[in-house]
């Protein structure tokens, strides 16, 4: 088995034997989503104006919250220094850990957002736009936050640290995302919108790699 491999099939082990923090961020993500229909009112209008955004506001947050762990335990434990002293690409490996916690933290999330999307009274143009801009807005949130994570990874009480960080950073994601899935509901085109996330994706993808890779060796040493 490869290096690579090997590695993704750690890291998912990993991530299904500690079910509760498997479990933590989506329970947190589906909490936050169901309150808001309490706290506002079951009024359908008001639930579909505000849908797009309280689902996207609770994914990020929700994504915090698992945020941390990322490299955590393996730089307590040692082991992204084995890592960096491996054969294999540290890069690489690297973005082999991000693979493993988008698909973990975000996954899920996507998964269960038909009925949630239901709950908030979101028409069926409204949830094709919820999900493309999940499906290309999650795996930047992962990305830039791994490149957060690297950089505090070696401070004690990170958390909130990278809470600061990210959020703002987080923020013109949310205004494109939201503006899609507006767009949807009063049916008209949200491509450009679509297509400037995806722009963002695609920058991150380009750049990411170098930078979680600094970022990790950085508080290595």
């Amino acid at each position: 088995m490869s290096p690579y491999a090997a590695l993704l099939k750690r890291e998912m082990t990993l991530a299904f034997r500690q079910k509760s923090e498997l479990i933590q961020p989506l329970v947190f993500f589906v909490l936050v989503i169901t309150l808001f229909p309490l706290g506002v009112g079951p009024s359908p209008d008001i639930l579909q104006r505000i849908g797009p955004g309280v689902i996207w506001v609770a994914a990020i947050l929700s994504s915090l919250l698992g945020m941390e762990r990322l490299f955590r335990d393996d730089f307590q434990h040692g082991w992204l220094e084995q890592l960096a002293l491996s054969d294999a690409s540290m890069t690489g490996l690297l973005m082999l850990k991000v693979l493993s916690h988008w698909l973990v933290s975000f996954v899920p999330l996507v998964i269960i957002s038909p009925l949630l999307a239901l709950l908030l009274n979101l028409t069926e143009p409204m949830y094709w736009a919820l999900m493309a801009t999940l499906a290309l807005g999650t795996p930047l949130v992962s990305l830039v936050g791994a490149i957060a994570v690297g950089l505090t990874v070696g401070l004690n009480r990170g958390g909130v640290l990278l809470a600061l960080l990210l959020i703002p950073l987080f923020i013109p994601l949310l205004i494109f995302a939201t503006s899609a899935i507006e767009s949807a509901a009063m049916q008209l085109p949200y491509g450009p919108q679509i297509a400037i996330i995806a722009a963002l994706l695609l920058t991150t993808l380009a750049l990411s790699p170098f930078a979680i890779n600094y970022a990790v060796k950085v508080s290595l040493h």
